[in-house]
């Protein structure tokens, strides 16, 4: 019998990497899987050995580097979700998975969590009008600042990559919708929501209103996050598969985004539903104030204005199909504030 493939999950009890664990568990060859989560919270850590889903738990965080490279340097595969600015958890990943490299002679493999932020182009929501950008062009994505939201880790990864002793995978999930399902969801232990679209709703149930900045002409695109999830599954299948149409490194990128929409159309949507559950004031959104800004969304406001413009054909390439898109997240935005209401009483 060949040996399971052993993966270390970091951000388990996260949206995104709770919804990962939850359609990796359900893979048909789930079982030839030896999947490790690294956990914080010994509370939550028994929790999922109380499910008995049949994974590996150790208490600790991906900020600690020795813990890190070490549990790195026992696997095949790291799948990192956890924090994608953490540039420290990033090296020491990459550190262990350079010692398995030359413990096995064989390349293994770090799946990234990123972000489609890092294309986001600053115009308070004034305009569609930004750069395009595909994530099968490298030396288009290459153009970046380096400075630009969760870019430096990203370089690191793939220079790593450049090294020869790991193959690089960057996912970029865009705007990620969608309450999650699933035992570790239903059992408190992985958050179940999104962080842009509440952080939305949760001011508009304060104004009584949808807000966005100036007129709110900015976009950015979506993604659901169970089909996000399919992408990651889907693209360990073709790492593992050697599908020729699966790049690395520099041409490594898999942008999730499937679908767009405009500040507007977000900030309507809001106002809409909160009509329909007696807390809007009226069905139409306003320009939120500088001082709402601040208070609502801190230092962050401004990405609010942002464009995020980009196109998923590496993603595409690998048979990702998405389905669910701008009407089905907009019908999402009621279910997003009753659940607000319940766990905040806003």
């Amino acid at each position: 019998m060949s040996a399971k493939t052993s993966i270390l999950l970091t951000g388990a009890t996260g949206y995104i990497g709770g919804s990962i664990l939850t359609r990796f568990l359900q893979r048909p060859d789930a079982s030839s899987l030896d999947i490790r989560l690294l956990v914080r919270s010994a509370e939550k850590a028994k929790k999922i050995q109380d499910l008995d889903l049949g994974v590996t738990v150790i208490i600790g965080s991906h900020s600690d580097s020795e813990l890190m490279e070490e549990l790195a340097s026992q696997v095949d595969v790291v799948l990192a979700t956890a924090d994608c600015d953490d540039i420290n958890a990033a090296q020491s990943a990459l550190r262990g998975l350079k010692k398995r490299y030359e413990a096995t002679g064989k390349a293994p493999i770090f799946i990234e969590t990123s972000g489609t932020g890092v294309y986001a182009d600053m115009v308070n929501g004034a305009h569609a009008n930004s750069e395009v950008f595909d994530d099968a062009n490298a030396d288009q994505i290459e153009t970046l600042s380096p400075t630009a939201p969760h870019r430096p880790v990203d370089e690191v990864i793939v220079s790593g990559d450049a090294e020869g002793y790991v193959r690089s995978y960057i996912v970029l999930p865009s705007t990620v919708w969608g309450i999650a399902k699933g035992p570790l969801f239903e059992s408190k232990i992985s958050n179940p929501h999104s962080k842009q679209i509440p952080y939305c709703v949760r001011a508009g149930l304060v104004r009584g209103q949808g807000g966005m900045l100036t007129e709110g002409r900015n976009v950015w695109p979506l993604v659901e996050i169970h089909e996000l999830s399919d992408l990651y599954s889907m693209l360990y299948d073709a790492i593992q598969s050697g599908n020729p149409m699966v790049r690395h490194g520099r041409e490594g990128y898999f942008n999730a985004v499937y679908d767009e929409y405009s500040m507007q159309q977000l900030a309507r949507g809001i106002s809409e539903a909160l009509v329909i559950l007696g807390r809007g004031k009226t069905t139409e959104p306003s320009s939120f104030t500088q001082e709402e800004l601040v208070k609502f969304f801190g230092p962050f406001g401004p990405f609010f204005g942002s464009n995020c413009r980009c196109l998923a054909t590496n993603s595409k390439a690998i048979g990702w199909a998405p389905k669910k898109g701008l009407k089905e997240m907009l019908a999402s935005i009621r279910y997003e504030a009753e659940a607000l209401i319940a766990a905040e009483g806003l």
